[in-house]
């Protein structure tokens, strides 16, 4: 039986040192009130920058160029949703419009955090991006039994 891998984007919108973060809003407890990245799955057909793209709009109301994001870590994960998945980290530091919460029903709040300063109650996939990228490491491992 094959196995399926779901591909997510995650957005790092950066700037002073800062990225923004959204607290979630989950019916699943696990995931309820802890923060994490814009990010989503790809759509069919859509590729990994368009769906960056995509996702920051969708969430958070900017608009990005594809040319100004830039990959910064691929983490590949386990145990952090149904199915295992493929996360690809963007970060970007030029966008036209002010992060807003365009999803109010999924998302509580928007509040930026210095990168050095992230918060204790993180999504452990969002978290294991950031700090994967923050390493200098190109790709990750989260949930995989060694």
């Amino acid at each position: 039986m094959a196995d399926r891998h779901l591909i997510d984007v995650h957005v790092l919108l950066v700037r002073d040192g800062k990225v923004l973060l959204s607290r979630r809003r989950d019916a699943d407890p696990r995931f309820d009130g802890l923060w994490h990245l814009p990010s989503g799955k790809l759509d069919a057909g859509e590729s990994v920058l368009d769906g960056a793209v995509r996702e920051a709009a969708e969430e958070v109301g900017v608009v990005i160029e594809p040319g100004d994001l830039r990959h910064v870590h691929t983490l590949h994960a386990s145990g952090s949703g149904v199915e295992p998945r493929l996360g690809l980290f963007f970060e970007v530091r030029r966008w036209s419009g002010e992060p807003v919460n365009r999803e109010p029903e999924k998302c509580s709040e928007l509040r930026w955090f210095g990168l050095d300063a992230l918060p204790e109650d993180f999504l452990s996939y969002s978290a294991a991006g950031i700090t994967g990228h923050l390493a200098g490491e190109s790709f990750g491992l989260l949930g995989w039994a060694p």
